[in-house]
């Protein structure tokens, strides 16, 4: 017979407790950023962070370069780091992206979701018309993401995610503009319609449909979220 070894295992390995604290001082300094507890233009101090987090300034330093990689704050090696403007051009180019990625998500989906799966984005949508009546905003973008969320899981697509993970945090400012607005009832719409294509099995449609809902997003804070901010707003002229 063979004889089987088994890797010793480190008594004390903290690798996992190393990544997952890079990975929760990052989300937390983006959610700040995208609620606007951290404005723009303002001035982000790693050592500030790391006592407002109850953590060494290691980490805060990794979660900015992050940050900076998928734009959403402006670091300056050697100077100040800040929280980066909502310019347009930014907005417009992560736009095109993200709406691309669910077309794409929606389109590799549709034939293997189930029924499990279009219930959870029925229920998802009534979450966020509830959401949207009572004036929560949070409640809402959450979900809109559980919703967008169900094709993107079934995809499996792990480059889709990473793109999505860079970009959809730029567009999150915009989006708590619609959520506010009254075009955030009309996002209950256009859900829905998603989801009866989805469950008819029309890829095609229901990919059109995806990349419209994200494509339609204002590509400035002067927009807003209102009217003339459709499905349109797809053709719409690059400044």
């Amino acid at each position: 017979m063979w004889a089987i070894y088994c890797m010793p295992i480190p008594e004390h390995s903290h690798v996992a407790d190393r990544t997952l604290l890079r990975d929760g001082v990052f989300l937390r300094l983006r959610e700040a950023i995208v609620d606007g507890t951290f404005a723009p233009g303002e001035q982000l101090k790693d050592g500030e962070l790391a006592e407002w987090l109850g953590v060494s300034r290691t980490p805060v330093r990794e979660a900015l370069l992050r940050l900076a990689h998928g734009g959403l704050v402006i670091a300056q090696p050697g100077r100040s780091t800040m929280v980066s403007t909502i310019e347009r051009r930014a907005i417009w180019d992560a736009r095109d992206v993200v709406a691309a990625m669910h077309e794409l998500a929606v389109r590799e989906a549709v034939p293997e979701l189930a029924a499990p799966d279009i219930a959870a984005m029925r229920d998802a949508n009534q979450r966020f018309a509830a959401a949207i009546e009572a004036g929560d905003v949070d409640a809402a973008l959450r979900a809109d993401d559980d919703l967008h969320g169900v094709p993107v899981a079934v995809s499996r697509n792990a480059a889709l995610r990473s793109v999505l993970d860079q970009f959809t945090p730029v567009l999150r400012r915009v989006e708590r503009l619609r959520f506010a607005s009254l075009d955030g009832r009309a996002s209950f719409d256009r859900h829905e319609e998603l989801i009866r294509l989805c469950s008819a099995g029309d890829a095609d449609r229901a990919a059109e449909v995806a990349f419209d809902t994200w494509h339609s997003l204002p590509t400035s804070v002067d927009e807003g979220g209102g009217a003339g901010n459709g499905a349109d707003s797809a053709g719409a002229t690059e400044p």
